[in-house]
C-alpha cells in the first residue's frame, strides 16, 4: 500500500502531466520495491519513480 507522502506525489505528478498535455502510459504500485512507477509522453519519454517518502525521480 502507497504512503500518504507516495499518494500525495504521484496526484501532484500527474496532475502537472495532464495540465502539460502528457497522457499517463503506466501507473503501477510495485510491492517489493514500494515504489510507484509512472510513465508517460506521447513516446513513453517520461518515466518517473516514487519512493516511500514521496521524494521523486526521472528515470532514464
Amino acid at each position: 500500500m502507497p504512503t500518504r507522502k507516495q499518494s500525495d506525489t504521484a496526484i501532484f505528478l500527474c496532475q502537472l502531466l495532464s495540465n502539460l498535455y502528457q497522457p499517463i502510459q503506466i501507473f503501477r504500485y510495485d510491492r517489493k520495491l514500494k515504489t510507484i512507477y509512472i510513465q508517460a509522453g506521447s513516446r513513453d519519454e517520461i518515466a518517473v519513480i516514487i519512493d516511500e517518502e514521496g521524494s521523486w525521480e526521472f528515470v532514464l
